[in-house]
């Protein structure tokens, strides 16, 4: 609306422009003929009543005085020339004389004798200024050619060009008023028209797949708003199906993948002890004098298999339910080096920046968190090598770190995306879920977890919590 207010006035300036010249043109032209038939007329009155042979050489002396008479009348510069073209007589001073063409072109001639009215007029421009020069035949009495008559007129548009101004003015003010109302009313019908689309680009910015979406209610609307309504409600409905059925399958999935590694783990220990008691039902005999030692190796091996297959059903039982959180103000660096205490080995160094740094977590899994990345540490450092554990404690801002380095074999580029997956390991024994359930843990604290690592020097997990939790 606005656009076609300004280029509607654009228009019509250009408009009036135009207009203004066409007319100011015409004006000129007709006013020049007016002059001319006037002057013509005024001229033709001298002749029949000068005393002088009415001939081409005696129009200097036929025309001494009345000359400037007649171009005072008129109130226009009168020039006379000869049939050939030479100058006899011109309203101008004698002293400004010089600035006259003495002679006429022969251009001028030509198109003069060619014209059908016997009239021709020149158009110049000088010194900014537009003119019009006519050129047409003065005749006697028997309308023979007596001379040449030459009218200069300067086009003057200081009136037209005044009232334009004026015009444009008026012009302006009209349309700067209707710029004004054109802009209100624009502005209150966008706010009209977007309200509804406001609404629905909030609701729509706000969508989530995992959680209930509200839907869009408008009261009044036009019926293009009201069809997109009810297509966004209609999507949200759809959307909910579409995440029930998602959360579902995933679940199942989920499960399916658990009860695939629980089984997997289980068979393992179950081939020995499978092996085991075969060999000693085939091998058993009550009077072999090394029968206790038999059974005291067979019920060892038992053991550990029985042992093996705890350890696996305990880590599958921390990983799928965490122990409910019991938040208190500890002070992390007590408590990590606390942690470390179970590990006897000396190669393992702590250092933290502040003897006290104090926030709100559970007392268990942020043990669980340190014992779980130092034993990754441990186990990743390969045989034949002097091992080196860097556990260190600070704080950056609002939060607190931990952090963990090792000379291990490092991560390879293909694994890194994974480190944090259940079930992904690199050693040959365990589940990997130790870093998947660290990675949990942190996550529910508004933590994060990274790593940085370089293969066969080593890696650096990182551990941060908000002060404030």
């Amino acid at each position: 609306m606005i656009l076609l207010v300004l280029l509607a006035s654009i228009l019509i300036a250009f408009v009036a422009v135009y207009q203004y010249q066409e007319e100011a043109k015409d004006y000129h032209e007709k006013r020049l003929l007016r002059k001319e038939e006037a002057i013509k007329s005024h001229i033709d009155f001298v002749l029949r009543s000068t005393s002088f042979p009415v001939q081409t050489d005696k129009v200097p002396f036929i025309f001494k005085d009345a000359i400037y008479e007649i171009a005072d009348i008129h109130r226009l510069q009168i020039n006379l020339y000869d049939l050939e073209g030479n100058l006899l007589k011109s309203s101008k001073a004698d002293f400004v004389a010089d600035t006259i063409s003495k002679c006429l072109d022969a251009e001028i001639l030509n198109n003069l004798s060619n014209s059908l009215n016997k009239r021709f007029v020149e158009k110049l421009e000088e010194n900014g200024e537009s003119f019009q020069s006519s050129y047409t035949y003065i005749t006697d009495g028997k309308f023979k050619p007596l001379a040449i008559l030459n009218l200069p007129y300067l086009e003057d548009d200081e009136f037209f060009s005044g009232e334009l101004i004026e015009f444009l003015k008026r012009l302006g003010s009209a349309y700067l008023f209707m710029f004004l109302i054109a802009i209100g009313l624009a502005f209150l019908l966008s706010k009209y028209i977007t309200r509804s689309l406001k609404t629905i680009s909030d609701k729509i910015t706000e969508t989530r797949l995992e959680k209930r979406n509200q839907k869009i209610e408008i009261e009044s609307g036009s019926e293009e708003i009201s069809a997109l309504v009810n297509s966004y409600n209609a999507m949200i409905d759809q959307l909910e199906d579409s995440a029930v059925k998602l959360a579902q399958s995933e679940r199942e999935q989920a499960w399916r993948e658990m009860a695939k590694q629980v089984a997997h783990e289980i068979k393992n220990p179950l081939t020995p002890m499978r092996l085991s008691v075969q060999s000693f039902q085939h091998k058993f005999d009550p009077k072999d004098p090394r029968i206790h030692e038999k059974v005291d190796e067979y019920s060892k091996t038992l053991i550990q298999q029985i042992d093996t297959m705890s350890s696996i059903a305990s880590a599958f039982s921390n990983f799928a339910k965490m122990p409910v959180q019991q938040d208190e103000n500890l002070n992390i660096v007590e408590i990590v080096r606390l942690a470390l205490d179970i590990f006897s080995e000396d190669y393992i160094v702590f250092t933290s920046e502040e003897e006290e740094i104090i926030a709100k977590l559970d007392r268990t899994q942020l043990v669980r968190v340190v014992t779980n990345l130092v034993k990754n540490g441990i186990q990743s450092i390969p045989e034949g090598r002097d091992p080196k554990i860097l556990v260190s404690v600070g704080t950056e801002e609002d939060n607190i770190y931990i952090s963990v380095s090792d000379n291990g074999v490092g991560i390879s580029e293909e694994n890194k995306p994974k480190v944090f997956e259940p079930k992904f390991t690199t050693k040959s024994s365990g589940m990997g879920l130790g870093l998947a359930m660290v990675k949990n843990i942190v996550e529910t604290y508004k933590g994060s977890i990274t790593f940085t690592s370089e293969q066969d020097k080593g890696t650096v997990f990182k551990v941060t919590f908000p002060k404030m939790n």
